[in-house]
């Protein structure tokens, strides 16, 4: 019978110190705990690259972000796509409404608040875009660093219209250079990417170069046009992503290559002594070569085995 009231009364105890805890959860279902009170994304119609969201501190954070204000009937009403919160915040504003920035400091404010009722005022900052790449080009020269061990004297920053003998007897590289590039603008993607179309007229001899390296000495013909065809014939689509700065080049047949779009005056330094100026314009590519160090020195090597960076230097006309 003791034992059995002892029993009872440890029982007693165990249920009496478990009703004096406090539920874990219940802070969390109350929502006490969530003071969190920020912008995760914000995308706003015709909006240019992704915008930089940065907390100042508890009660402010600023937001940067691109416009193409020449798509932008009304600044003073500018739509947003999207707007993502942190859990369970509130915003002053909503996705579908809009904000004005004719102002003269272009921006406009975002108040969000948490579960808990704090605060934070977002200045949203809308710096004016004008896609850049747009317009007519004229194709000026083809230009090719390449070679073989270029610490050793193997490299070379060459015209490939230079070295005529390298290539067929007609249709090479110069027939490229009567070439005009036109690309036209369609629209953003929901990234903030430019996209639109490219338009490569072959120009007065209505021929586009056909890279083939003819057969001299000890070396082959070959096709390169693996290399240096990074600009659709006719028709094709460009895309231009700001996050890489790259610019992709879609073909008729799906065919895609990818490069950067220079705007000069500006020199590249590609190490060993060599460098490459663009004085006006240019798109430049990255190529993959393999080395032959048994063809070190030659134009073999430099435009066949080895290039390393392909530029097509444009000079604008429209």
């Amino acid at each position: 019978m003791k034992s059995y009231i002892n029993n009872l009364f440890l029982l007693l105890i165990v249920i009496t110190q478990f009703s004096c805890v406090k539920d874990p959860f219940e802070e969390f279902d109350e929502g006490n705990w969530n003071n969190e009170r920020s912008i995760l994304t914000l995308k706003f119609e015709n909006q240019v690259g992704k915008e930089e969201i940065v907390r100042v501190d508890d009660q402010t954070g600023t937001i940067t972000l691109g416009i193409n204000t020449g798509a932008v009937a009304d600044l003073s009403a500018v739509k947003i796509n999207s707007l993502v919160l942190s859990y369970g915040a509130e915003a002053t504003a909503q996705p579908g409404e809009t904000l004005n920035f004719e102002n003269e400091s272009s921006s406009s404010t975002i108040t969000v608040t948490s579960p808990t009722g704090k605060s934070r005022i977002y200045t949203v900052i809308a710096e004016p875009f004008e896609e850049t790449i747009i317009g007519t080009y004229h194709i000026h020269n083809l230009i090719v660093y390449g070679g073989t061990g270029p610490e050793y004297g193997g490299g070379g920053v060459l015209a490939m219209t230079d070295k005529p003998w390298v290539w067929l007897p007609s249709g090479g590289p110069d027939a490229e250079l009567d070439n005009t590039l036109t690309l036209e603008l369609e629209g953003f993607t929901e990234d903030g990417n430019s996209f639109g179309k490219i338009v490569n007229n072959a120009g007065a001899d209505e021929t586009y170069a056909d890279f083939q390296q003819v057969a001299f000495g000890s070396y082959p013909a070959t096709d390169v046009n693996g290399f240096y065809r990074k600009i659709p014939t006719g028709e094709g689509t460009w895309s231009r992503n700001y996050a890489t700065g790259m610019v992709t080049f879609t073909f008729a047949d799906g065919t895609k290559t990818s490069g950067q779009f220079v705007e000069g005056p500006v020199t590249e330094d590609l190490g060993n002594g060599y460098s490459k100026t663009v004085d006006n314009y240019a798109f430049a590519f990255n190529l993959n070569g393999t080395d032959d160090w048994n063809s070190i020195y030659s134009d073999y090597d430099k435009f066949i085995k080895r290039p390393r960076r392909y530029w097509i230097d444009l000079e604008k006309v429209d």
